[in-house]
């Protein structure tokens, strides 16, 4: 049991298992503790939300296809994604969240929606 608030150290009255004075001392320290304190952390998932973007744009239907230079034009960057998912006859999708594409001929990838998540 915390005697003093967790944010700002004044002495807690109420519930014995209470770690702060106020709802305001404890989302300032949630909010300081949950902070995207490194820029690494917040330029990648900026990063990762814009290519989002850009495959739901282009991908409005669920299924579509889209040109390399298409993608690259609207700020596409091909190296960050969220995972990848390898069918059972070898062929591999990169998503970003629910947005995913596959590589095809020509430049041109497929855009696909997973609709299971």
């Amino acid at each position: 049991m915390a005697e003093n608030c967790l944010e700002c150290g004044e002495k807690i009255v109420g519930r014995a298992d209470k770690k702060f004075c106020s709802d305001y001392c404890r989302n300032s320290y949630n909010n300081k503790l949950n902070k995207d304190s490194k820029n690494l952390i917040r330029n990648i998932n900026n990063r990762l939300r814009k290519n989002y973007r850009i495959l739901e744009e282009l991908n409005p239907q669920a299924k579509s296809k889209a040109t390399k230079s298409q993608l690259l034009s609207k700020g596409f960057n091909f190296e960050y994604i969220t995972s990848i998912y390898t069918t059972k006859k070898g062929t591999v999708y990169y998503f970003v969240y629910d947005q995913g594409y596959l590589p095809l001929e020509n430049d041109y990838f497929a855009l696909v929606k997973r609709l299971d998540s």
